[in-house]
């Protein structure tokens, strides 16, 4: 019992770290593009990472390769799709309107990711449940009272990219129950390392980076790379380790919840009451999606 009680503290820290950190990309998306943010912040979290693996491999005296061929190859898989799903997020929030909830309609429609997961698993495991179906009826209804309600002008384009954002949220967590079973601080490394080339690359391309930017956004910047990415990837792990995996699961969730209250508390940020009842409505389509199938007994 205290086991899980301090693995779902761990992780509900974890999660409010995940939540505000929509808050330091709204704010940087004011002044850095998004290929430059997420450039800086994978650079930042891919050095840290790189830290604790070679302080954890001398302090253990392991007398192997910090990155062996299947560690590389994983984080080069799980990357590519952590790319497109970061960066496609960056652009959504930084093309929402000023007076629009960014941080908590980002995470709200980000978190649509889960209920995507648990369908892509029941269709490829071909059995029917009625709580998927229900999350994903209840989860339509929630992104329409979100983006829709309102008409074609209460449909953002950043909708749209964190829509797709979500998307790719999903292929990379599938992709990471596939080949992410190999050390999970060693993949998520070079998983960060292929993000921050594959966005400096396209930041020299598509953009124009300067410096002054960078400095002015330098707390933002800090925060989504060591804090958001480093240090909360490192207690989810510790968490999971200790909470059930559903309680695991559903307290991760909470991390939508954080967004949409960090906004509100940091950037004044304010939903209109349909926004608010489809936040709720994404948020119970989440928490089901998450419910374990009932064993058969016999």
């Amino acid at each position: 019992m205290q086991k899980n009680l301090k693995g779902t503290l761990i992780l509900l820290l974890t999660a409010m770290i995940w939540g505000t950190a929509f808050v330091a990309q709204t704010a940087a998306s004011d002044t850095v593009s998004a290929f430059t943010f997420n450039a800086s912040r994978s650079v930042l979290a891919s050095v840290f990472l790189f830290l604790i693996v070679f302080f954890r491999n001398k302090i253990g005296k392991e007398g192997k390769p910090l990155f062996d061929r299947r560690s590389l190859l994983s984080g080069i898989y799980c990357g590519i799709p952590l790319f497109i799903a970061t960066n496609l997020q960056q652009f959504g929030i930084g093309l929402y309107p000023e007076d629009t909830a960014s941080s908590g309609r980002a995470g709200f429609i980000t978190a649509t990711y889960v209920v995507m997961v648990a369908v892509f698993s029941i269709a490829k495991a071909r059995r029917f449940r009625i709580v998927i179906l229900a999350a994903t009826v209840i989860c339509m209804a929630g992104m329409y009272l979100l983006s829709f309600s309102g008409g074609i002008d209460g449909i953002y384009t950043g909708d749209i990219l964190i829509f797709l954002c979500a998307i790719g949220f999903a292929a990379y967590i599938l992709l990471v129950d596939r080949y992410g079973t190999v050390d999970t601080v060693r993949v998520s490394c070079i998983q960060f390392s292929v993000v921050a080339v594959l966005s400096l690359i396209c930041m020299f391309i598509f953009e124009d980076p300067k410096w002054s930017p960078l400095q002015e956004a330098w707390f933002p910047v800090c925060y989504a790379g060591i804090l958001s990415s480093g240090v909360a990837y490192t207690l989810q792990m510790v968490g999971q380790k200790y909470a059930e995996p559903v309680v695991a699961t559903i307290v991760m969730s909470l991390e939508s919840v954080f967004a949409a209250f960090s906004g509100w508390l940091i950037l004044s940020e304010k939903m209109k009451g349909r926004e608010l009842l489809g936040c709720a409505l994404v948020f119970v389509a989440v928490i089901l999606a998450q419910f374990p199938e009932k064993k058969q007994g016999g």
